[in-house]
């Protein structure tokens, strides 16, 4: 039984080690993998015609983000004004942007700390502006035995995944881990 715990106790000495590399790797990994062409593909949805459509969103930005206010204007964006504008640009921007610098791990903490805070907005926008929060199967339950529902289940998971980032940042495999290793960015020893 003793050599059963000292294989344990090696096995978990030996996670420990690697645990800080292997965690936020694996973690932008799976971001990138299930995540990113989620929020690139939603992003791609609001941005208007042309080379700047960005910054002159479509329709379906005002819908996505702002669906009662859309709604009460008679669905024309010209009614909604600058504030509209501004938050539907921020956030298709932010959609586009923070998931880039995830994958790429670069200033890592701080996108996952917006990711956290856009999935926040997103979460809130499902439930109240587009009424998730009335229907049971698209909010789901935590606990249930059923791990598929959209907003409760899925954002949960995709909160730790981001929260793994903000705590312990990109890992090694990371232009943060490079930039932070640069010839540049070490401190200069003084000599006496």
């Amino acid at each position: 039984m003793t050599k059963v715990f000292d294989l344990l106790n090696t096995t978990g000495r030996w996670f420990d080690q690697r645990g800080a590399d292997l965690l936020p790797t694996a973690a932008r990994f799976v971001f990138a993998a299930v995540l990113l062409q989620y929020f690139w593909g939603s992003a791609g949805t609001k941005v208007g015609d042309g080379l700047l459509g960005i910054f002159i969103p479509g329709s379906g930005a005002y819908a996505q983000i702002f669906p009662k206010a859309f709604e009460s204007v008679g669905y024309d964006r010209d009614m909604l004004g600058i504030f509209h504008w501004a938050v539907v640009v921020a956030g298709t921007l932010a959609e586009f942007l923070l998931p880039f610098l995830l994958v790429i791990g670069l200033f890592t903490r701080a996108a996952a700390l917006g990711m956290i805070g856009f999935v926040a907005v997103q979460t809130l926008t499902d439930l109240f502006g587009h009424g998730a929060i009335s229907q049971a199967s698209t909010l789901g339950a935590w606990f249930d035995r059923m791990p598929d529902s959209l907003i409760l289940d899925q954002r949960a998971l995709w909160f730790v995944v981001l929260a793994v980032l903000v705590t312990k940042g990109a890992g090694p495999l990371s232009l943060d881990r490079l930039l932070r290793n640069a010839p540049w960015a070490r401190p200069v020893s003084r000599q006496q």
